[in-house]
């Protein structure tokens, strides 16, 4: 029996899409008959000096053998858990330090145009590089993570896409009187530009916003502030039944984040048959959402993306084929091609082409 070991870099308290996906991974490796194990460590990235101290912490790690039995394949998965040594490394990134690359110069990123943090992140970029070189294989979860490795690292990643961890228990059910938005409540998730856009969709269609985060304070002011109270609610956490039971009675969902790296909740919401909303620099939900086809791709204005939802409110009929066809394109994604693909690219260390 192979072992390998997925390897996280983890945020203490931060459970969102990453944590799901690498405990997801361990599962589908041990359903695939391997023995699979999850290696964490803690990681914070402010003050950013703490970034090179961390990559460190990583490269010193040989994870080669436990228990004096080696260990066949590593996985790493974000930065900077592809820093540790391991002959047989194979990285599937879901994203790297988003602040040093694409997100620089946006609102999104702490990074500035001094010297030093243009030195910092020229040597963060650098020895990514040079780490995911080291690779056997080289992998992301969307084109979009692959589009950024190519662009800034000048290498090639192939895109695996993985189902969400609900996929077995998603359900279809009504085309209620409310749109889902599922996120953490964090300003790159554009939660904020959700509630503008209720502010131009008239009643009484509501918005339910699942998600918990570091920008709820702002959010319930805006939402206060537009006069959305009684049609805009943050739920904060809700467990998977409650999960369950929200997307099987949406009329949409409405996901709108600048540039997010897969967007799982787009394939959430296609298995629950609903149509999704989103905008054109979104990023990751552009790869499963085809305008007029299984939901909307819109400006990111408020005025456009609220358009769209009213269409599907007026017409559930359409909401319903839309989310019919997005089914189609969800179900045909599978832990079983993800876990092939890993463990082929993990038998020859080789380095990935440039």
């Amino acid at each position: 029996m192979r072992r390998v070991l997925v390897l996280e870099s983890q945020t203490p308290f931060v459970r969102g899409g990453a944590e799901i996906l690498v405990r997801e991974l361990v599962g589908a490796l041990r359903a695939g008959g391997v023995e699979a194990d999850l290696v964490s460590i803690p990681f914070r990235d402010n003050p950013r000096d703490e970034l090179m101290a961390h990559a460190a912490a990583w490269r010193l790690l040989d994870l080669g053998h436990a228990l004096e039995r080696p260990i066949d394949a590593v996985v790493a998965t974000k930065f900077p858990t592809y820093f540790v040594r391991h002959p047989a490394k194979v990285a599937w990134l879901v994203h790297q330090h988003r602040a040093a690359y694409e997100l620089c110069g946006t609102p999104y990123s702490d990074f500035e145009h001094t010297e030093r943090d243009v030195a910092l992140r020229k040597r963060l970029i650098d020895l990514d590089t040079a780490m995911l070189r080291e690779c056997s294989g080289l992998f992301s979860i969307a084109d979009t993570v692959s589009a950024r490795v190519a662009k800034y690292n000048g290498l090639r990643a192939e895109t695996l896409y993985h189902p969400p961890r609900l996929a077995g228990s998603l359900r279809a059910g009504t085309y209620g009187d409310y749109v889902l938005t599922i996120s953490r409540l964090e300003k790159v998730k554009r939660v904020d530009l959700a509630i503008e856009t209720f502010a131009h969709v008239p009643g009484p269609t509501r918005l339910i916003v699942a998600g918990e985060g570091s920008v709820r304070a702002e959010l319930e002011a805006r939402i206060e502030q537009r006069g959305l109270s009684s049609r805009v609610q943050l739920l904060g956490h809700v467990s998977d039944a409650q999960m369950i039971d929200l997307l099987a009675g949406a009329r949409a969902l409405l996901f709108a984040p600048f540039q997010e790296d897969y967007g799982y909740v787009t394939l959430e919401a296609f298995l629950s048959r609903k149509p999704v909303v989103t905008a054109s620099d979104s990023g990751g939900p552009l790869e499963f959402v085809r305008d007029g086809v299984n939901g909307f791709v819109r400006e990111p204005q408020a005025e456009a993306l609220a358009e769209a939802v009213i269409q599907l409110v007026a017409h559930r009929d359409l909401a319903q084929r839309l989310g019919e066809r997005g089914y189609e394109r969800a179900r045909l994604i599978t832990w079983e091609g993800v876990v092939d693909r890993l463990l082929a690219a993990a038998t020859s260390p080789a380095a990935p082409a440039a």
